[in-house]
């Protein structure tokens, strides 16, 4: 077997991952693909701790925009992150790996509240973290919620979870011809305005020399040939 080309990694999941084709909620099923993904990094000797998202119940900026106040609407966002990071953790248990969900937010009958220390302890011990709430305050998206908890766990690369194969030069689900990039600078992506991570969050990696390896969730055993060091998806870097 070959050897993982990462010793940790942050694993950067959308609400939306874990809806499948339905429009709304969690698709217990595709759950438990990924849940079962992420074990067998795990087995390869991986640490992992994930963010997911909340876009699958609310989205803060979409909220606000139909009238809710922005700090209100971005609290109800960090709420359904933590109901999305219940059920993946329900679905890691189902097959026997341990997870703790850490949260930004305070709720110690349900997750732990975020000490970095003790996160990095649970990741010694094999354990998956998954991480919600994003950074527990409004304005900030569960991208740079990311950015921040791998740098604080000294992640060796976030891996950005899509439904298209990389990063293209163009919506390729809009346009046909549009171009995938095997690597492209972070500077670039914020030059060229691409879709990516938000703004902040690849200024975050950038600052910090943090790759970002962009790839299709949907393909089954992607997660773990990106892992192996594969030609999967993009590199974005220096």
């Amino acid at each position: 077997m070959s050897e993982p080309a990462f010793r940790r990694i942050l694993l950067k999941l959308s609400g939306e991952a874990l809806m499948g084709s339905q429009g709304f909620g969690i698709d217990p099923d595709v759950t438990a693909r990924i849940a079962q993904e992420i074990r067998e990094i795990c087995e390869l000797g991986v640490q992992v701790a994930a963010v997911v998202g909340g876009g699958n119940f609310i989205r803060g900026v979409a909220a606000s925009a139909q009238g809710i106040d922005r700090v209100v609407a971005d609290h109800m966002g960090m709420l359904a992150t933590v109901i999305n990071a219940l059920a993946l953790q329900d679905s890691l248990e189902k097959l026997g790996a341990f997870s703790r969900v850490v949260t930004a937010i305070e709720m110690r009958e349900i997750a732990e509240p975020f000490i970095r220390r003790r996160a990095i302890r649970h990741l010694e011990k094999g354990r998956i973290v998954v991480f919600a709430g994003g950074t527990g305050n409004p304005y900030f998206s569960t991208d740079t919620a990311a950015a921040l908890r791998a740098m604080e766990i000294k992640a060796d690369v976030i891996l950005k979870e899509t439904k298209v194969d990389g990063v293209y030069d163009a919506d390729p689900q809009r346009v046909p011809d549009a171009r995938m990039f095997d690597r492209i600078t972070y500077l670039d992506v914020l030059s060229r305005g691409l879709a990516v991570m938000d703004t902040t969050a690849i200024s975050l990696c950038m600052n910090n020399g943090l790759p970002i390896k962009v790839f299709n969730l949907t393909v089954p055993g992607n997660l773990k040939r990106v892992v192996l060091g594969e030609k999967v998806g993009s590199l974005v870097a220096a």
